[in-house]
């Protein structure tokens, strides 16, 4: 009783004691876990200058840089651009394809050494039945051709590692004959090739796109065709690069004929030289060249076989023709000829260095 009344006349509180004494205790572990992180902190600099002084910066700053591209290095140099891709396998779909394919440079002068190639292209089912004198014909003739399929999509090949054709096919759907489909195999086909800046002819010539087949235009096609302006033709076609631009590109016509040429209006037939007709007629050679036979009559042409194939046919077909090439008489006058059945091959490599020049 004594005590506590002693403390009550002296106006101390033991609560307040007790907290006075934890504030003070408070601000030392402050200081001490203060003065540790310091002394950490020193510790790492002496360590870090210790290691750049002994191996160098190089290596503190390699992770960095690694991951740190420059955005004026995104573009990349020049070989981006001029290279053909490393495989025609992609994963670009058809709108894609095209656009892409149809960036056409403005200046006519190339900054490098481009040398003009020529792109065969291939449309067929699965295999090529004629592929060892097609091996023949481009034999002594690399670097200035490249070589493109569009084959059934669940074809697969089986070319060797030595062929022209080996890993040649590019992304590929079904095109079946008389419909849309046909053509934009054949835009698919050019499309690849365009991606190849080198590419400047490409195989595949209008046969025939004289105004024929009139009966087949709808009329609805105007105002993009008239009927003035309606062609034929078939799958056989060289074009410049300019002109494999306009197909590629190309979404006016493409959407008439679509809706507008139907069976029996056969638009693989009219699509093509019917729209560069329009765009680009004074580039249209006007006549066919494609080489077939119609003497036995009938819808289509003759399709030869192993029997026909001797010395007097093949001069039949290349000799004694006359033409305008470029507006000058000339007696080579067709590129393409059809149709040869799979028969042909041995006759055609047995005669095909003394008729045919290779």
């Amino acid at each position: 009783m004594q005590s506590r009344a002693l403390s009550t006349e002296e106006g101390k509180d033991p609560a307040n004691t007790s907290r006075t004494n934890q504030s003070r205790v408070l601000p030392l572990r402050l200081l001490q876990i203060f003065g540790l992180f310091l002394a950490l902190c020193v510790a790492f600099s002496v360590i870090s200058v210790y290691m750049i002084k002994r191996f160098g910066v190089s290596t503190t700053l390699t992770s960095p840089q690694s991951s740190f591209q420059p955005c004026y290095e995104e573009v990349g140099g020049l070989d981006r651009w001029i290279k053909p891709p490393s495989t025609l396998l992609h994963t670009m779909n058809d709108t894609e394809l095209f656009w892409r394919a149809s960036f056409s440079p403005k200046m006519k002068q190339y900054p490098f050494q481009r040398v003009p190639k020529v792109a065969f292209m291939f449309l067929t089912k699965g295999p090529l039945p004629l592929g060892p004198l097609w091996e023949r014909f481009l034999k002594g003739h690399e670097g200035l051709y490249s070589i493109y399929i569009h084959s059934t999509p669940s074809f697969r090949a089986n070319f060797p590692a030595s062929s022209v054709f080996y890993r040649r096919q590019i992304p590929s759907k079904v095109a079946e004959w008389g419909k849309m489909s046909m053509c934009d195999a054949e835009r698919r086909l050019l499309a690849n090739a365009l991606l190849d800046i080198s590419n400047e002819r490409f195989m595949g010539a209008f046969d025939d796109p004289g105004p024929h087949g009139r009966g087949r235009y709808n009329w609805n096609m105007k105002p993009e065709v008239s009927i003035s302006q309606w062609r034929k033709g078939a799958q056989w076609f060289e074009v410049n690069r300019k002109l494999a631009v306009n197909i590629v590109e190309d979404t006016t016509f493409y959407k008439k004929f679509e809706e507008f040429c139907k069976p029996a209006c056969y638009v693989d037939e009219h699509y093509f030289p019917t729209m560069l007709t329009i765009q680009s007629g004074n580039l249209i050679a006007n006549r066919s060249l494609t080489w077939v036979d119609w003497s036995r009559g009938g819808a289509h042409p003759a399709t030869f076989g192993k029997a026909d194939i001797t010395e007097e046919f093949l001069h039949r077909a290349v000799s004694n023709h006359k033409c305008l090439y470029n507006n000058q008489p000339s007696s080579t006058c067709f590129l393409f000829a059809r149709k040869f059945a799979p028969s042909t091959l041995e006759p055609l490599l047995q005669l095909a260095h003394k008729h045919l020049g290779f």
